[in-house]
């Protein structure tokens, strides 16, 4: 299962649950997990709300009143004796962690002493637990996440005002991108630590949507529902999409190698995965003679070229050219020469057999075989392609 999760709006623990259930999780397994957990009734209620155009899914998460701010170590005792999937486990000690760790970085603290304040109360709990028994759900193995909204101004926290994003944020989204937030964002924290370590624990890729194909998507709905600006969460659920292979045009310009190379510097480039490999002669500047070096690869086996020619060349670079192409329909017949196999490419266009070359490897192997010029097998191979094709056209 393929994820994206568009946090280009901020992100949270609620709202995260509420585009789980969105994309088709159900609530009551999410319950069930925070109830393996949770020491208090929490109790969870999705609602269908609009934020700003969007229509999308409010998950409340009712607690009773509670003034226990608990520990990375009450929480890790809690999650560990519970009665939860090992995934589900795993993913909520993970996320855990992080927060702790985070927490005591920015606060200079140990990490097993940090009291979370509010991220250690109930609400946090069942957001980090329930997101993690969602995603298990889902069985996501791929899931990338844009870059995270975090927003701007202050924030008041249990440890005075801060300014935004707070520093257990700062700290979670270090090496991951993230920004201010869209334009006609209040001046106020879009991104919370839950949501901050609850993203960077999941996420196996950062960016734009990849290439997928598109089967659910959930909104998640923040709790505040500003002017011109959508305070939701996007989670796009499906499968990773083929994409297609775009060829290269790899080119350097080379004026102080030895032409006695070129032979053995193309060859190498074949080997080491292009199409094709060519040169062209050139009069650079200060009139000295030079060649082109033009490489034809696909995009996902361009890396070896450029070792190859980095590796054989003199040049300290190469420009690339990203190309489109048409190709034919192609397929292979056999004739023989002198009871020799010799391989046929036939190309066709919308169908319409348009051109039949004898593979010339195959013409010179015959050729040494039978003691014959190349050119006289060549010949033959090439009449009896044309008696071949007569019946297949």
């Amino acid at each position: 299962m393929t994820i994206w999760i568009d946090a280009s709006s901020g992100a949270s623990g609620d709202m995260l649950l509420g585009a789980l259930v969105g994309a088709g999780v159900p609530v009551e397994t999410i319950q069930q997990a925070v109830d393996a957990v949770a020491p208090e009734p929490v109790t969870l209620r999705v609602e269908k709300v609009q934020r700003n155009g969007f229509a999308a899914t409010r998950c409340h998460v009712e607690i009773a009143d509670s003034e226990h701010h608990r520990s990375w170590r009450d929480i890790r005792t809690l999650l560990s004796a519970a009665s939860l999937d090992d995934d589900v486990r795993r993913l909520a000690l993970a996320v855990f962690e992080r927060l702790a760790v985070a927490e005591a970085t920015a606060h200079g603290s140990d990490p097993m002493d940090v009291s979370f304040h509010e991220v250690g109360a109930l609400d946090a709990i069942a957001d980090v637990v329930g997101v993690s028994a969602g995603f298990v759900w889902l069985d996501a193995h791929e899931v990338t996440v844009s870059p995270v909204a975090v927003g701007s101004g202050s924030v008041r926290g249990a440890h005075g005002t801060l300014p935004v994003p707070p520093p257990a944020v700062a700290e979670l989204l270090r090496g991951v991108p993230s920004y201010a937030g869209p334009e006609g964002a209040p001046a106020t924290e879009l991104c919370t630590p839950t949501g901050a370590a609850l993203l960077t624990t999941i996420a196996t890729a950062w960016g734009a949507q990849p290439a997928m194909t598109t089967t659910e998507i959930g909104v998640g709905a923040g709790g505040r529902d500003p002017a011109g600006h959508a305070n939701v969460l996007r989670l796009f659920v499906g499968e990773t999409a083929e994409q297609p292979v775009t060829p290269l045009l790899i080119e350097t310009n080379i004026d102080d190698l030895d032409p006695r190379l070129w032979p053995q510097i193309i060859a190498a480039l074949m080997t080491a995965g292009a199409s094709d490999a060519w040169l062209t002669p050139i009069l650079m500047k200060k009139g000295r003679p030079a060649h082109t070096l033009s490489v034809l690869v696909r995009g996902d086996l361009a890396e070896p070229v450029r070792a190859a020619i980095f590796r054989n060349t003199s040049t300290i670079g190469v420009r690339e050219i990203p190309l489109g192409k048409h190709a034919l329909d192609r397929e292979m017949i056999a004739v023989e020469v002198g009871g020799r196999t010799i391989a046929v490419k036939l190309a066709r266009h919308h169908g319409e057999l348009v051109n039949a070359q004898p593979e010339y490897d195959d013409v010179v192997r015959a050729a040494e075989a039978l003691g014959r010029p190349v050119s006289d097998v060549l010949a033959d191979a090439i009449a009896a392609t044309r008696s071949a094709i007569k019946g297949i056209r």
